[in-house]
């Protein structure tokens, strides 16, 4: 009997027929454009399998004052001369598949991404040797669609163009291991000081380790880190039957011995310099340190060699060489905020600590124009007078008090000006100024100035005993030097990346931070530190160095037991420089005491060799009148000293001084009477 299908199965049937020939479709098709790819991967031909770019930073005038990797070159070397151990610990750790797939562990991807799904984040990578080394030549690190799609497609490129030794060869030859070394060939030499092919078993383990994280699996950053992914790199070998795991035992056992007379190179142009703009690149701009290291960028930075220059050597040449004081140094243009200079220590070989920019030490005086700023801004002026003797202040509600002392116990124990103050840098007179403005105003007016660290609200913050950062010190200057006006720290101009794009450039912007008339105000008070007239019963701060002087200068010192601080200004420059111990031993000797004022001194004076010499220019809602510096009156023709001094339109005084004008008629009487008497004498003369 004949068996004839119902119409479901027929149906059914029906389906599973065009759901064959579909798939059928999709597989030839998918054949089909795999078949394609790789053609079209073999059209385009065979990518270099080198990494020519190295990025080179140079300074302002176009000098180049730095590579990426030190002027070292990337050695290349063959895979018969590079130790079997280092290859099988590289395969084991990265991509144990390698000469199974063709660019691709789809299994591998699958169970990463299988992975970081339970675990809803990326804790897993899937990438093999080839794609490492694709996304390596592609130098665009990008994290978007478009990029991981043409990292795919170099990677095709690379397996249907080169054997699988070649591209083993030359991603040992370009990948990074840290501290400046590419490739497998310089990381021995750096770390070990041998070649490639003597690498031993736990020493090849160390190094195929590092480059998941150059900085972190740094064996000289962090040897703890580093052994504990040595231990991951064996494991892996033994998984992977490379060796055995007492060889594994052993390996990880042995002292591995580090060798630091084999570095990739030596930095010789401001090397505290250029650490700072990678780190700007880094941190600020959001390249990431493989592109920084390796992808051939151009950065064009604000660095003036002959500055930078000057600066090394006023500090050599001040600085006594059996001395373990240690210096930090920063000049800026304050119209562009551009850092022209940067010193973080006296010798970078010992010691890359930078203490321009990462110590915070106390500034003490330093700070005050910050505060006669702020009390400007309350009303004070230059001609606000205080008494200054010794005075213990009461603080807390009454919980706590503080006496401040003057330089050498010297008071006035009279009434002085603000003027005064300031140039004779008088503790008393401050603290009565802080606690009077509101100690608040103080700590505000500092974070506008761009001051990072944190500050105390207490009577002492105006004697600079908060730690703060050169780098911000300075910068702070500079915006009272530009008037107000906010335009650094700039470290890098420009960016260009290897295909000759420019890919950052800084714009100028002047960000109006502070009033510009009271900004003026206190840079003319700043110049009173080399103004002798301002005061007769003790020295200016300033006086030691106002002989060396050929231009008019605004600035301030600062001096506690263990920090000694210059920093001032024209309108073209401004340069801090800060002496003192690292581990908080004090300056006891005078000389030392010194340091920071003639190294700043003779910097101004050679770096501004040639420049014309520029007066700081009065803003339009200043006003500057004759005082008697004593006193803080008007000067009549009676007052033995007169001194130009501005004020913030309408603040200035009214009342003249009277103080000399009983000895002014005296002395005119006397000079009446010897004239009289002359004239008699030469009549006398002419009748004989």
């Amino acid at each position: 009997m004949e068996i004839i299908p119902s119409s479901r199965f027929r149906g059914t049937l029906k389906y599973i027929r065009v759901f064959v020939f579909i798939s059928l479709i999709l597989a030839i098709l998918f054949s089909i454009g795999i078949i394609s790819v790789i053609v079209f991967a073999k059209i385009e031909g065979a990518p270099p399998l080198a990494v020519p770019q190295t990025t080179i930073f140079y300074a302002d005038d176009g000098s180049k004052i730095g590579e990426s990797h030190n002027g070292q070159k990337r050695y290349w070397v063959s895979l018969d001369e590079i130790s079997p151990t280092l290859i099988n610990a590289t395969i084991a750790i990265e991509d144990r598949k390698f000469f199974d797939h063709y660019g691709f562990d789809i299994k591998r991807i699958a169970a990463a991404a299988l992975a970081n799904i339970k675990a809803m984040a990326k804790i897993q990578g899937a990438s093999t040797i080839t794609q490492q080394y694709a996304r390596n030549l592609f130098l665009n690190h990008d994290k978007t669609w478009a990029r991981k799609f043409q990292e795919a497609f170099y990677t095709i490129r690379l397996e249907a163009n080169y054997s699988k030794n070649e591209i083993l060869e030359g991603y040992l030859n370009t990948i990074y291991y840290g501290h400046g070394a590419y490739g497998i060939e310089a990381a021995a030499n750096y770390y070990f000081g041998k070649t490639a092919k003597q690498l031993t078993l736990s020493e090849a383990s160390m190094l195929a380790g590092i480059p998941k994280g150059p900085f972190y699996y740094s064996p000289l950053i962090n040897e703890q880190r580093a052994k504990q992914r040595q231990k991951a790199v064996l494991t892996s070998m033994v998984e992977a039957g490379y060796i055995s795991k007492k060889e594994a035992e052993k390996a990880y056992e042995t002292k591995l011995v580090y060798s630091r007379h084999h570095e990739v190179a030596k930095k010789r142009i401001a090397p505290y310099f250029q650490d700072v703009v990678k780190h700007v690149l880094k941190n600020e701009l959001g390249l990431d340190e493989r592109t920084i290291e390796m992808g051939g960028l151009r950065v064009y930075t604000s660095l003036d060699p002959k500055l930078q220059a000057i600066a090394e050597k006023r500090i050599t040449e001040t600085i006594a060489q059996n001395s373990n004081i240690q210096v930090a140094f920063v000049a800026m243009e304050p119209h562009t905020g551009e850092v022209k200079a940067l010193i973080g220590g006296r010798d970078y070989e010992k010691s890359t600590f930078n203490r321009a920019v990462q110590a915070e030490r106390q500034p003490g005086s330093t700070f005050k124009p910050f505060l006669y700023y702020a009390a400007l801004k309350q009303g004070f002026t230059p001609s606000t007078e205080m008494r200054s003797e010794l005075t213990t202040f009461t603080f807390d509600n009454g919980k706590a008090t503080y006496t401040p002392h003057n330089y050498n116990n010297y008071y006035a124990n009279d009434t002085i000006t603000l003027a005064q103050a300031i140039a004779l840098s008088d503790n008393v007179f401050a603290v009565k100024t802080h606690l009077f403005i509101g100690e608040e105003e103080l700590v505000k007016t500092a974070k506008q100035l761009g001051i990072t660290s944190k500050l105390k609200s207490v009577p002492s913050l105006a004697l600079g005993t908060s730690p703060v950062k050169v780098i911000d010190m300075v910068n702070a200057y500079s915006i009272i030097a530009n008037n107000g006006k906010k335009a650094g720290p700039v470290f890098i101009k420009k960016i260009v990346n290897y295909q000759g794009e420019t890919i950052y450039e800084h714009k100028k912007s002047e960000e109006q931070i502070l009033d510009r008339d009271v900004a003026y105000v206190t840079t003319q008070l700043m110049t009173g530190m080399f103004d002798s007239r301002l005061n007769d019963y003790t020295s200016v701060t300033g006086q030691t160095i106002a002989k060396d002087m050929t231009r008019p200068y605004a600035g301030k010192s600062g001096t506690t037991k263990t920090d000694s601080w210059m920093i001032g200004y024209t309108p073209q420059l401004v340069a801090g420089v800060w002496t003192g111990y690292d581990k908080g031993q004090t300056i006891d000797k005078f000389s030392e005491k010194q340091y920071a004022k003639k190294i700043w001194i003779s910097f101004m004076e050679e770096g501004l060799e040639g420049e014309p010499v520029k007066t700081f220019k009065p803003t339009e809602g200043v006003v500057g009148v004759y005082i008697n510096p004593d006193n803080g009156k008007l000067a009549t023709k009676a007052c033995p000293v007169k001194r130009l001094t501005y004020y913030v339109s309408g603040t200035e005084p009214t009342e003249y001084c009277t103080d000399h004008i009983d000895k002014h008629k005296t002395k005119k009487k006397k000079e009446n009477e010897k004239k009289e008497k002359k004239n008699w004498f030469e009549k006398i003369f002419r009748w004989f």
